[in-house]
């Protein structure tokens, strides 16, 4: 075997510094993201850099980059929800601001959201990673069937926020998703809850 073509010119094995590289990517990413969706509007938490108690360990039961593993999206900044004693629902004059990651992979998080029934929300869309994503809310039987006419955002590329503002003044169910090929059946949706 060429030994030659396995090694750089200093002498480090070429695999050594792919992963490195790829390591300093994820923290990176980690990093951003921490950013965009942390728990505080300082763009290094309390906690630290992830947000989290320790080396990314997050709170609780722990999550990476501070989330509190519920897979429910509890360390994302979206303020006091249904059922808070602080909590003031949204109007159309002044929609309450809900944000959702897309991404990465084919997830949202959070993946359930409480809204207040007859609440006007604005959600505020972000897509992490290289992936193309969209964003459609409204009754859970017309996201499901990727029903036309239903609220979406088309085009969501890496790195970009978009929003769409919706009012849950129906009987619900209600639902979000992502329906650009093959999201949707990899399981990319989730759930609104009406409380009141």
């Amino acid at each position: 075997m060429n030994t030659e073509r396995l090694t750089s010119e200093s002498g480090i094995p070429r695999w050594v510094i792919l992963l490195v590289a790829v390591a300093a990517l994820v923290v990176a990413t980690a990093a951003l993201t921490a950013t965009l969706v942390g728990r505080s509007s300082s763009p290094i938490p309390a906690g630290g850099m992830m947000g989290g108690a320790g080396m990314m360990s997050g709170q609780g039961a722990g999550g990476m980059m501070g989330g509190y593993g519920s897979g429910q999206g509890a360390g994302l900044a979206n303020g006091p929800g249904p059922g808070d004693p602080a909590f003031v629902a949204g109007t159309q004059a002044s929609p309450r601001v809900v944000r959702v990651v897309a991404g990465p992979g084919f997830t949202f998080s959070p993946t359930t959201i409480a809204v207040a029934r007859g609440e006007t929300v604005t959600f505020q869309v972000t897509t992490m990673g290289p992936a193309v994503h969209e964003f459609m809310v409204g009754p859970a039987e017309a996201v499901a069937a990727d029903e036309e006419g239903t609220p979406e955002i088309a085009d969501i590329g890496m790195m970009a926020t978009k929003s769409l503002t919706f009012s849950f003044d129906g009987p619900g169910p209600y639902a979000f998703a992502c329906h650009v090929d093959g999201h949707y059946e990899a399981g990319m949706r989730g759930v609104i809850t009406l409380a009141g």
